[in-house]
């Protein structure tokens, strides 16, 4: 097995067989087009972050140099915020520009291999923040959306917390 895969997936730890050309694959996105991919490319999707980004750890230092309490730990709310705060009810997600296709951004692309594939990800992932936030708001939770190009900067950042902070 040693020679099968170039060498840089190896060093991830990532066991593939032949006929796995692609480890995780969302089948109802998918439809009946298998999304051609290569071991590399899925060693190097698999280690995308999901939390503790640096957009996100941006946004707590803020959150934190002001004074606010927060927790990250939120997978019993709505579409598990990034940080929130339950008593005062405020729900903050920082969405990455390309997962989330953020409208406008450069960064949201749309990569050419698998291109069916990737917009049908893309237009399930904005239905489903679309709906974890609507369920929030009718918890009563006021959700701020920050997307990952805002994040760099840092005026903007200090509006953000500010609007939060006087919920």
């Amino acid at each position: 097995m040693a020679g099968l895969y170039p060498r840089s997936t190896r060093s991830f730890g990532i066991r593939l067989s032949r006929l796995q050309a692609y480890k995780r694959t969302e089948r109802r996105l998918a439809g009946k087009f298998k999304p051609k991919t290569t071991a590399t490319i899925s060693a190097r999707m698999g280690r995308v972050r999901q939390a503790g980004t640096e957009p996100e750890l941006r946004i707590r230092r803020a959150l934190t140099h002001s004074g606010i309490r927060y927790r990250t730990k939120n997978r019993d709310l709505p579409g598990s915020p990034d940080i929130a705060n339950r008593s005062r009810r405020w729900a903050i997600f920082v969405q990455g520009c390309f997962w989330h296709h953020h409208n406008g951004c450069v960064r949201a692309t749309i990569p050419k291999a698998n291109r069916p594939f990737w917009k049908a990800k893309f237009a399930a992932n904005k239905r489903r923040d679309a709906e974890a936030a609507r369920e929030l708001r009718l918890l009563g939770y006021e959700v701020l959306t920050l997307w990952e190009c805002e994040t760099h900067n840092d005026r903007f950042v200090r509006k953000s917390v500010a609007r939060i902070a006087k919920s």
